[in-house]
């Protein structure tokens, strides 16, 4: 699985929107870097059109979630001086930007490795529907509830998945971008 859904139009578009009002870009501003007019921007934030893929990578690139202010990076502390198996990844694009010890023990690459890179493709098909069912569980709302779930076992890879209750929260960095605190819950309890 290397593809990395995206969220639909719409919720690109809100996204969009709060992520340009956060940096105080205006519409024409983020058009240029782009490369589309400042009526396309206006279209995407309001839903009424779609991103092609080159378009959706391109944003996708402006908007990824870093660790750039003293809170974020205090956030990326909390999680790497967790007791319980946790991670931090950027919402839209699912790369890895901390983890607690006690989810790296069970890694088969270092921690050091794994940070920046993707975790997508080590999703467990209970994690798949639930990414695509974000809408619908109200997680691109303003103050989402955290999303709890069962996820089968995925032991034979770089970053394994262990069996038991999962529990994503999604946060706001300083720079208005997502991440996604994931917390592994009542591990092999099911």
């Amino acid at each position: 699985m290397n593809f990395t859904p995206l969220p639909d139009t719409r919720q690109i578009g809100r996204s969009l929107q709060m992520w340009r009002s956060l940096r105080r870009l205006k519409q024409s501003a983020l058009a240029d870097q782009v490369g589309v007019s400042q009526a396309t921007i206006s279209r995407w934030e309001s839903g009424r059109a779609a991103l092609t893929l080159q378009e959706q990578q391109t944003v996708r690139s402006l908007m990824a979630a870093r660790l750039d202010s003293a809170a974020d990076f205090a956030l990326a502390r909390m999680v790497r001086g967790s007791n319980a198996p946790m991670h931090l990844v950027c919402d839209l694009t699912h790369r890895l930007l901390a983890m607690s010890p006690a989810r790296e023990r069970g890694c088969q690459l270092p921690g050091a490795e794994l940070i920046g890179s993707t975790l997508w493709r080590y999703a467990t098909p209970q994690i798949v529907e639930h990414e695509a069912q974000l809408d619908e569980l109200g997680w691109y709302e303003a103050a989402p509830d955290a999303i709890e779930f069962d996820t089968e076992a995925a032991p034979h890879q770089a970053m394994p998945i262990d069996r038991g209750r999962m529990r994503w929260v999604r946060l706001q960095l300083s720079d208005g971008s997502y991440v996604r605190l994931t917390e592994t819950v009542n591990m092999g309890l099911l």
